[in-house]
């Protein structure tokens, strides 16, 4: 049995959820939703996929991206709810596999993933320790999983207070806040305003800059959605795709994630990702923006 699940705050919970409420102790598979959907994810029976789109092989599946609602029978549990780890919670708590020890961790995660923060979360996450630990976690070269694998531990049996005295924790929780500083002026310098649309294109930077993704909606706060746009790898062979609805002008009326699931990707009615080959991205892209601007149902 083992559990596969996505590199990002949800997908760390729920595999915290998960080797408490099962005890399960083998290694975590750490893939990105893109990875199961082109079925290069190596996935196997007694698979137990969290945070990710279905894949028949695996036998228990959680979720909660509108983009993935199921129409098949499946195991497991599906609802289009803040996150996968409060799915994977209400599931395993009524089944008496798990108390309400996690339940400030799983109400954290729900703030996170559903993007239902304030202003001041935003523009100072060193002072909210659950979201600036989120930003720790990033997937730039394929070399964090220890690192993800060290959180899930330190979630699981620490308190919060415990886990940011962590010597590894901590150290990455200043290079976060070092590199918002930072990021700040890349937004400002490649982003542009396409009507109720701001868009950063990071294609030109190598390496991509990373920085808090709830920033631009402080920083173009008239937008009602956000596009990213920067290259997956270094041939630039593929180009990663991220739309966001403004968390504090609430006025988008795209369904991001049934607009994603067009192009390969999906997400969340209010944000979602896709990869797109590089050879036709760009008119794929422009696509999107029409729909976008036009803030038409979708």
């Amino acid at each position: 049995m083992r559990i596969v699940t996505r590199p990002d705050f949800d997908g760390i919970v729920c595999a915290v959820l998960l080797r408490e409420a099962l005890d399960i102790d083998t290694r975590i598979y750490w893939v990105e939703p893109g990875e199961v959907q082109q079925k290069t994810a190596r996935i196997q029976t007694g698979d137990i996929l969290a945070n990710l789109p279905y894949d028949a092989r695996c036998s228990l599946w959680f979720d909660h991206h509108v983009s993935n609602r199921p129409d098949h029978d499946f195991k497991g549990a599906f609802a289009v709810a803040p996150s996968a780890a409060g799915v994977v919670h209400q599931h395993y708590k009524a089944s008496g596999h798990l108390d309400d020890r996690f339940d400030d961790l799983v109400f954290h995660t729900d703030i996170i993933d559903a993007a239902d923060l304030t202003r001041d979360q935003v523009l100072q996450p060193e002072n909210h320790p659950h979201i600036l630990v989120s930003m720790t976690i990033q997937n730039r070269d394929g070399k964090e999983a220890p690192y993800w694998d060290r959180l899930v531990d330190l979630l699981r049996t620490r308190s919060m207070d415990q886990v940011m005295a962590d010597p590894d924790v901590t150290t990455r929780c200043e290079e976060v806040i070092r590199q918002n500083r930072d990021y700040e002026g890349y937004l400002k310098t490649h982003t542009r305003v396409a009507g109720p649309v701001c868009v950063t294109d990071f294609r030109g930077l190598d390496p991509v800059p990373s920085g808090n993704r709830f920033l631009p909606y402080c920083l173009f706060p008239d937008t009602l959605a956000s596009v990213k746009i920067r290259y997956r790898d270094a041939e630039k062979t593929q180009v990663l795709v991220s739309i966001g609805h403004n968390i504090f002008n609430r006025g988008c009326r795209v369904n991001a994630g049934h607009l994603l699931s067009r192009y390969g990707g999906g997400g969340h009615k209010g944000a979602g990702g896709c990869t797109l080959d590089a050879a036709e991205a760009q008119e794929k892209i422009d696509d999107m923006l029409a729909i976008l601007e036009a803030n038409e149902p979708v």
